[in-house]
């Protein structure tokens, strides 16, 4: 009978992070919330000058470029190595390009970035789901229940603020949710083994064949609106949200493990909500407050419920 707090990683039993590389990770992943927590309401700025298939394509570019000056300044391969190329691959549609363009289109389809940010707020749950899923990992009768738990509140809160009915807006979230819980989950467990810069850094040069030509082809078919608002949040989600905030965030993940580094994620949709306020003026009730505690909730007992060994790796840098 294999320990309780251990699970199998590639065909081998690992040992649980210790306590020092726990907290470490937990850390990482913090600074890694504390700049994804400024997407939304970037995105909505970026969108006042520009189309939002621009900025989803635009972003991941402007990445890209970046991505390929470290990799080329630090001696590595542009292209990632062939044995992981299926993850890689993962982690381009899910967080390079999946999420970006479905959060892009929820807001300009009419979603407010508070709004955006409590649907967004399952966002650890589902990644923990994936970890579950794709790492084999075990979870207790709570955890589900804490899932369909916070699933329920979020539709709850969807269906009150749009009289009684989802949106495309909402559709479009879900998408972007799955497709982040995708990527934050493949990239997680690549980073056990390669620096997390590094695994971020190949995901968006395996995209740049798409991202680049089609962020030159709509540049020149959307008649762009640059304003100075428009341009710096377009910056930020180019080069905080999509490239440097997956830095810490990546090797949080890998030094913590999933789901314990991935609690601190529950600070984001407080955190959104927060600079939508200050920086955009959008006023929220108190139904979304509700929401977003009742979704935070829901998110912490399934970290809890969680199996002890969830956390378990194989040496993150």
């Amino acid at each position: 009978m294999r320990n309780q707090d251990s699970v199998i990683v590639r065909g081998a039993i690992a040992a649980p992070p210790d306590r020092r590389s726990a907290w470490r990770g937990t850390l990482l992943a913090g600074l890694g919330v504390a700049a994804f927590s400024g997407t939304l309401p970037a995105t909505a700025f970026a969108l006042q000058g520009f189309d939002p298939y621009l900025v989803a394509a635009g972003r991941a570019a402007l990445a890209a470029l970046a991505a390929a000056i470290c990799l080329k300044a630090a001696g590595a391969p542009l292209l990632p190595p062939r044995a992981s190329l299926r993850s890689y691959a993962v982690i381009a549609l899910g967080v390079v390009i999946g999420f970006p363009l479905f959060s892009g289109l929820a807001l300009a389809a009419g979603a407010s970035t508070a709004h955006a940010a409590v649907v967004i707020g399952l966002l650890p749950a589902a990644t923990a789901v994936g970890a579950v899923l794709r790492a084999g990992e075990r979870s207790r009768p709570l955890f589900w229940a804490a899932c369909a738990a916070g699933a329920v509140s979020v539709t709850v809160f969807t269906l009150t603020r749009e009289g009684g009915r989802l949106t495309g807006a909402d559709a479009l979230l879900a998408l972007a949710l799955v497709a982040a819980a995708a990527g934050y989950t493949e990239g997680g467990r690549l980073a056990r083994e390669t620096p997390g810069w590094r695994v971020i850094s190949h995901a968006l040069v395996l995209a740049a064949p798409v991202t680049v030509p089609a962020t030159a082809v709509l540049a020149a078919v959307t008649e762009p609106r640059p304003t100075a608002a428009s341009l710096a949040g377009f910056a930020y989600v180019g080069l905080i949200s999509m490239f440097l905030g997956f830095f810490p965030w990546y090797a949080g993940l890998a030094a913590g493990g999933i789901a314990r580094a991935g609690q601190t994620q529950l600070a984001q949709p407080p955190l959104t909500l927060v600079w939508s306020w200050a920086l955009l003026g959008e006023r929220f009730g108190t139904a979304t407050l509700a929401a977003a505690l009742a979704v935070l909730g829901c998110v912490a007992v399934t970290q809890a419920a969680r199996d002890p060994g969830a956390g378990a790796r194989t040496g993150g840098r």
